[in-house]
């Protein structure tokens, strides 16, 4: 099998249209379209169902889908080992938001002061959406919120974090939950919290901004769960009612984590990194 159609069809399937992919590999789209057609042709399989705004997989193509990008990313692995046998060329680095505004700029920085040589790239989002990233090898290495459960996935470094529920100071806030879109740990155990307890959840609402969130809950719109270290960066702290729960009840430290079979080569400094 062609593994640079492989290649088309793991970007075909991340960017889910023609015309992103083309432009991602820089390829005419015709070129990216014939080029599904042949590998669809040699399995003997439809991969992708033509849908109004692009392209989705069928089933097969999901069976395929895992595999690929699988052989892509150690095909690129390898190109990179034959480049630069003795040391790490590029690393992307995977990111909740809650962790790249207390610490992911000092991290960035050691990491390039120590390793100028090293390309460094940035994704953030969610705890589960950098998980899903560091799955598919979109990052090498990345900070989640929360021990990995997944097999696959390794630790290199953990970080405690103080966690606690933050509340308006002055007034009775709703059974309300304010949280950092759909797949934050914090947003998750802060329901099961609630649930645990026997205590209704009226509603939750998702924004997009750590800031927005910690607002809304000074301005009595709910409530909310956070590390404190992030109120105090983000200046909240003496501006909210803070319940801080111990590690028994809420165990939620962020994780430096790479996957088992795409160990950076830079792997023990990473564990000893100091910043």
């Amino acid at each position: 099998m062609d593994s640079t159609l492989l290649r088309v069809f793991v970007v075909v399937a991340q960017e889910k249209t023609i015309t992103l992919a083309a432009k991602k590999l820089g390829f005419a789209q015709s070129n990216v379209t014939s080029r599904i057609k042949q590998l669809e042709k040699s399995l003997g399989y439809t991969l992708f169902h033509r849908v109004p705004k692009g392209v989705i997989l069928t089933h097969e193509g999901e069976k395929l889908y895992k595999h690929a990008i699988e052989i892509v990313k150690k095909i690129e692995n390898a190109v990179l080992d034959m480049q630069n046998i003795q040391y790490q060329k590029k690393l992307v680095v995977g990111s909740t938001d809650c962790n790249a505004a207390v610490r992911i700029s000092s991290f960035l920085m050691k990491l390039h002061k120590d390793h100028p040589e090293i390309q460094l790239e940035l994704l953030t989002g969610t705890t589960r959406d950098v998980i899903q990233m560091i799955l598919n090898y979109k990052v090498d290495i990345a900070f989640i919120s929360g021990e990995p459960v997944n097999d696959e996935l390794i630790i290199l470094k953990k970080f405690e974090e103080e966690i606690a529920i933050l509340e308006p100071q002055d007034e009775s806030s709703p059974n309300v939950i304010l949280s950092f879109k759909e797949g934050c740990a914090y947003d998750e155990f802060l329901k099961s919290y609630y649930l645990k307890k026997g205590e209704q959840i009226e509603k939750s609402l998702a924004f997009g901004s750590l800031e927005t969130i910690l607002a809304c809950v000074k301005a009595g719109m709910g409530k909310t769960l956070l590390p404190t270290n992030l109120v105090d960066k983000l200046g909240f702290s003496k501006e909210l009612k803070i319940t801080k729960l111990n590690k028994k009840t809420a165990y939620i430290p962020t994780c430096l984590i790479c996957r088992k079979d795409n160990i950076p080569k830079i792997a023990d400094y990473l564990k000893e990194i100091e910043f």
